[in-house]
């Protein structure tokens, strides 16, 4: 009979039971993913975001901003009467990587897009503290003067392909040329104003699920 102090004593067998222990633990997370594997597919009209919108969403990744704001609605009273509908897998099947975010410092943005306009936006980043004098969002005036890197822009969106973002090569080719000349803010706003655009308020059941 295996004691407490054979078992701390006998490295082989210490390390046997661990791996028993880790191995059932894998399974018990893994097989149930496994047994109701569904196929997500993308939720009616859902579109890969522009070269623009691409661009704007590498800089809210870069400045972070995922840290403070959350894009998930989860499917609780409290919060869909706060942000809108709850939100669904096929909405972020082009989102490599999600922005589903672990804490609310900030408001969630599942649903931003089209709440304000784009000059509220921009007026919003440049000095969050004029619409919400306690906010302790940093301010992001240096992306109004700061114009957009185009130099790997077609290998973001070639990359995307491959992992099954329907962007075409035409699209890919003019990337560079869409993108030139245009400042950060602009393709922060314009990743912003589609948050939560691809379905209407009619289209989620109460349950996260698209009717």
């Amino acid at each position: 009979m295996l004691t407490h102090d054979k078992v701390e004593k006998n490295v082989l067998i210490m390390g046997l039971l661990i791996f028993i222990l880790v191995s059932i633990a894998g399974l018990v997370q893994l097989l149930p993913m496994i047994v109701n594997a569904v196929k997500i597919n993308p939720v009616p009209g859902l579109k890969p975001l522009t070269a623009l919108e691409l661009t704007g969403r590498d800089i809210y990744i870069r400045e972070g901003c995922y840290g403070c704001h959350s894009q998930q609605v989860r499917p609780f009273v409290d919060e869909v009467m706060r942000y809108g509908p709850p939100s669904v897998a096929g909405e972020f099947i082009y989102d490599y990587p999600f922005q589903f975010g672990s804490r609310r410092a900030g408001p969630d943005l599942a649903r931003e897009g089209g709440i304000n306009s784009d000059q509220w936006q921009r007026d919003h980043l440049i000095n969050p503290r004029k619409f919400v004098p306690t906010s302790n969002m940093p301010a992001y005036a240096f992306l109004d003067t700061t114009k957009i890197d185009v130099s790997d822009i077609e290998a973001k969106m070639s990359a995307l392909k491959i992992l099954g973002v329907p962007y075409k090569d035409a699209e890919i080719k003019k990337a560079k040329e869409i993108l030139t000349g245009k400042s950060e803010m602009e393709a922060i706003v314009a990743y912003l104003q589609t948050l939560g655009t691809a379905i209407g308020a009619n289209q989620v059941n109460f349950t996260g699920g698209v009717k």
